[in-house]
């Protein structure tokens, strides 16, 4: 191509959209090497050429700019540097740019090439100042150079943009660095002039354009904050035996979303842990809560202080937590007198010992609460003078779980009397449900219930058994199965199951768990194939239980005695039931299952309560007299050892699988006293009451109260089992949505998140995919979105969608939550039917930097309009909740495009913010990657999202179209 003159070049590259380098090149060729730029008035025909429309375009300046930069970089030059500084005051203070994405990208870029030369400037005439014969003229030349600095970086949309050109070209923003250094080291020579805080103001703006986005404030004006409490609460009800990273993860979820300050978040864990040992029940469930306020939560703050705390000491803020909990006094003084012991004192010596607190700090912290003991009503009465504290039991039981299962890891074989001496002890008073507690709460339970099945497993083994082995194999096999009987009921069946068990070789217990044992919401069947084993072997046990006079223990297959017993209880039944047996010998057959070895009677209970379940009301009476008969202890002498201790552990295990039959057929059985409590938290629900008033009842209380108690937490999960997740939380929402008082909807979110926790996964899944839909999509609703509910379910969505999507990408969901049905990914499929086959031409296309003008302005809409950062990030949409999100945010966009506005226009505008609110710096991997490109130009209309640091936070800036998209959007700002 023949160019005639600059003009006609200028405009060639306007048209093709020459990078200012392709510029410098052509330029070179087009024009012989002996004309000068002076000559040709190249400066002036750019000028004359950018300054045509009604703003300068950029492409063309971005070609003068980088004429200047390459060319001029001799500063010695004071005028030509003048006359440079005054074009700069033209555009500065006023960029903008209507065109292409490629041609924002080059603003961008042409931004960033004016401040490097300008910083270059800057640091030549700082350096120029300590010579004496030339400081006044180069500190006027800094001045103006400053000045102009300032008036760039004084614009957050200019930053903002920089701050792209920063992502494009990192090689370019490691020279801006380099100047920084430079004039760092000369701003010395300014000494304390307006220049040098003019200088360092430049310095702060341009350090400060890399965490642009990683700003927040935190909440000052709040003291409580319930949902911290909340979560805190139904983790140490519902959960102690869970992992603590999800828990670390989720409480800083809480603490970033509602951004609170970290003395008052923990102050707010160790208020909840405080409430939880007051209000919990006596018994299993206080040692419980002893053993998660004094052992886990310790634990659970060393991780929270490996997190990023800025330039805050984590452990300045654990002592100042303390100095604010110490004047809760009554909380306190409640606490000490529930334990009978100083709690404070005991828990500042554990969070010492974790590194948590200065020694210094934790005996100061000691004498201030003994200082304030002393003023407290005394604790020591004369009925309670000799009970043992538990939290003091607990941190010595911790050890010695240790040392058992060091114990347990010995050959059996080997002193198997020995090891009966060790798990005897364990069996007194309450010591099993110490260590229990005390393993469960450090995450050793399933490693001790794993040493409990393999001791199981050992008692298989009966060759060449003599007689005096007979009675310890038994005790061993039947503390053994109690004692895992018992875990099951009080910590989930869930800690004891294996993955690791080789292919065909399930354990007994394990096997006989899963198919034999009653558990909550587990309907066994009575003439299941595992309840009808050998015939053979079933008769002769018969015979054994009716002809004997007491059980023999030589030689016996404890496992096989347990397998049968259930077929041979039938066949008894069914002989009293046709008067072949008389009660006296029912009576001498129960007293045989009962008296020797505890196991059997549990596995004789175990189908009589599947195999009550199954008759009619007038068929019940003998085999309810026979479950009375088994749970009745037999007290002679002919016992084998430990028979008391045992007698306890089985009579709980009865009492739990008796509990829900006994309910339904209106019977009464008294199990002996066993010292321990009733099963806690169970049959919550008022008779004869709408499970939805139950609901809102309760959720009202809970409202009033600002905070959730542990007995709602396990009201509300009934409650979810009972109703299902879409009943439940839709009838939560429109709770929300009555609310019509700004502090009570902001506290409601704060509460529903927490209730929320009891299942996230699919709570979200349905608020998100079948809620928040049909509220957006049915104009008939729209009116109940108004602020403050509107506005406050918002808040909810995202805190849900966030809490979801971090934790779903991790694979975490708590035992309890696996338990419950899962929502099947094909109902989310047929409900949202996306387009899951991307062009792979289109990917590529995308994915490159290729500068393709088609893809923002393509007239292909339909491709383009729903492509979202996620498709380029690969993200599965076989996944249901990244499919709700996907369709969520479609929708969304659909509403912000739309002719008619409404206050579900609004809601969509308070979720976006919340969105930017919650965000982390960098929003790769969040949900707003979900979020299709087109949309940012709609809610750049919207004028409280107006904001380029809005656009940076939900633009997807790792990917180059993101940083293209967001290029286009601020610079039409």
């Amino acid at each position: 191509m023949k160019v005639v003159n600059l003009k006609q070049a200028i405009l060639q590259a306007w048209k093709e959209r020459w990078s200012d380098y392709q510029w410098a090149i052509n330029m070179k060729r087009f024009f012989p090497r002996g004309a000068t730029w002076d000559i040709l008035n190249l400066a002036e025909a750019l000028l004359e050429q950018a300054m045509i429309g009604p703003s300068p375009n950029p492409l063309i300046l971005s070609y003068l700019k980088y004429a200047i930069s390459s060319q001029f970089d001799d500063f010695s030059r004071d005028l030509c540097v003048q006359s440079l500084l005054e074009i700069m005051d033209m555009f500065c203070d006023r960029l903008s740019c209507h065109g292409k994405a490629e041609e924002c990208i080059s603003l961008c870029r042409a931004l960033l090439s004016a401040l490097t030369w300008l910083l270059r400037c800057a640091a030549f005439y700082a350096e120029k100042v300590k010579e004496p014969l030339e400081q006044a003229a180069a500190e006027n030349q800094l001045k103006m150079c400053l000045e102009r600095l300032e008036k760039v970086l004084s614009s957050t949309k200019n930053r903002a943009l920089i701050h792209i050109a920063k992502l494009e070209e990192t090689s370019s923003w490691s020279t801006v660095e380099q100047s920084l250094v430079k004039l760092g080291e000369n701003l010395n020579n300014l000494g304390s002039s307006p220049l040098r805080s003019q200088a360092d103001n430049c310095v702060s703006l341009i350090k400060s354009i890399p965490t642009m986005l990683s700003v927040h404030s935190e909440q000052l004006n709040k003291t409580g904050f319930p949902t911290v409490h909340a979560v805190v609460l139904l983790e140490g009800t519902m959960n102690l035996t869970g992992e603590t990273q999800p828990l670390v993860e989720q409480l800083m979820m809480v603490k970033r979303m509602q951004r609170i300050p970290s003395p008052l978040f923990v102050l707010e864990i160790w208020k909840a842990c405080f409430v939880g040992l007051i209000e919990c029940p006596e018994g299993t469930e206080e040692l419980k809560w002893t053993a998660f306020t004094f052992l886990k939560m310790p634990q659970v703050l060393v991780k929270l202080k490996k997190y990023p705390q800025g330039d805050k000491d984590f452990t300045e803020d654990v002592n100042c937590a303390f100095e604010f909990l110490l004047k809760l006094t009554p909380l306190l003084d409640k606490a000490d007198q529930r334990c009978n012991c100083n709690c404070m004192s005991l828990l500042l010596q554990e969070c010492s010992k974790q590194g948590l607190l200065s020694e210094a700090n934790m005996n100061n912290l000691i004498d201030k609460r003994a200082a304030d003991k002393e003023n407290s009503p005394s604790l020591k009465s004369a009925e309670n003078a000799n009970i043992q504290p538990n939290p003091g039991l607990i941190l010595r039981a911790e050890p010695t779980v240790t040392n058992i299962l060091k114990t347990m890891d010995a050959d059996h074989s080997k002193s198997p009397e020995g090891l009966l001496g060790v798990l005897g002890h364990m069996l007194s008073g309450k010591s099993l449900d110490l260590l229990l507690a005390a393993a469960a709460a450090t995450g050793k339970l399933k490693s001790f219930a794993r040493k409990f099945v393999k001791l199981n497993e050992f008692t298989k083994q009966i060759t060449g058994e003599i007689s005096k082995s007979g009675p310890v194999r038994a005790l061993l096999f039947d503390i053994s199965f109690l004692m895992l009987c018992h875990v099951a009921q009080t910590y989930g069946s869930e800690v004891i199951l294996s993955d690791s068990n080789p292919p065909g070789e399930v354990p007994f217990f394990e096997t006989w768990m899963l198919t034999c044992m009653p558990e909550e919401g587990k309907i066994l069947n009575p003439d299941h194939p595992c309840f009808r084993p050998d015939s053979t072997k079933v008769e002769s046990l018969v015979a054994l239980l009716n002809n004997s006079s007491e059980m023999k223990l030589v030689q016996m297959k404890w496992h096989e005695v347990c397998l049968s017993i259930s077929a041979a209880i039938l066949e008894i039944l069914n002989a009293w039931e046709n008067g072949v047996l008389t009660f006296e010998s029912i009576q001498k057959i129960t007293d045989n299952i009962k008296g020797k070895v505890c196991s059997m009677a549990v596995c004789a209970v175990a189908w009589l309560v599947a195999h009550v379940r199954m008759l009619g009301l007038d068929e019940r009476e003998k085999s309810l007299q026979m479950i009375r008969q088994l749970a009745t202890p037999l007290y002679g002498e002919n016992t084998l050892q430990f028979y008391n201790e045992r007698v306890v552990i089985m009579s709980s295990i009865l009492e739990h699988m008796c509990a829900d039959v006994l309910q339904q057929t209106a019977t009464q059985i008294k199990f002996p006293s066993t010292g321990m409590d009733t099963i806690p938290y169970w049959n919550l629900l008022p008779p004869k009451k709408p499970i939805k008033e139950v609901l809102t009842g309760v959720f009202t209380k809970v409202l009033e109260k600002g905070w959730v108690d542990s007995r709602s937490i396990h009201i509300f999960d009934t409650l979810l089992h009972m109703g299902g997740v879409y009943w439940f939380c839709n009838n939560l929402v429109k709770e929300l949505l009555k609310e019509t008082r700004k502090e009570h909807t902001l506290r409601a979110v704060e509460l529903l998140y927490a209730i929320f926790c009891l299942d996230m996964q699919q709570l979200t899944l349905t608020l998100l995919g079948h809620i928040l839909p049909n509220l957006l999509t049915d104009s008939s609703k729209w009116h109940t979105l108004m602020d403050p509910p509107g506005k406050a379910l918002a808040k909810l969505s995202v805190w849900c969608a966030l809490s979801s999507y971090s934790s779903h990408n991790k694979g975490q969901a708590s035992a309890r939550q696996k338990k419950r049905h899962r929502e099947d990914i094909e109902d989310y499929i047929s409900l949202f039917p996306l387009d899951d086959t991307q062009p792979s031409k289109l990917m590529r296309l995308l994915s490159s930097n290729e500068e393709d003008s088609n893809i923002l302005s393509s007239p292909n809409r339909s491709m383009s309009s729903s492509l979202s950062a996620s498709q380029l990030h690969t993200v599965s949409m076989r996944d249901p909740l990244n499919r709700v999100l996907a369709n969520l945010f479609l929708l969304i966009s659909s509403i912000l495009g739309a002719k008619t506005a409404g206050t579900h226009t609004q809601f969509v505008q308070w979720f976006m913010e919340e969105c930017v609110e919650c965000l982390e710096q960098g929003s790769r991997g969040s949900i707003l990657q979900f979020m299709p490109f087109t949309m940012v130009s709609e809610l750049v209309k919207v004028s409280t999202m107006s904001s380029p640091k809005i656009v940076l936070a939900i633009t997807d800036l790792s990917l180059p179209l993101g940083r293209r998209v967001a290029a286009k959007a601020i610079a039409a700002l």
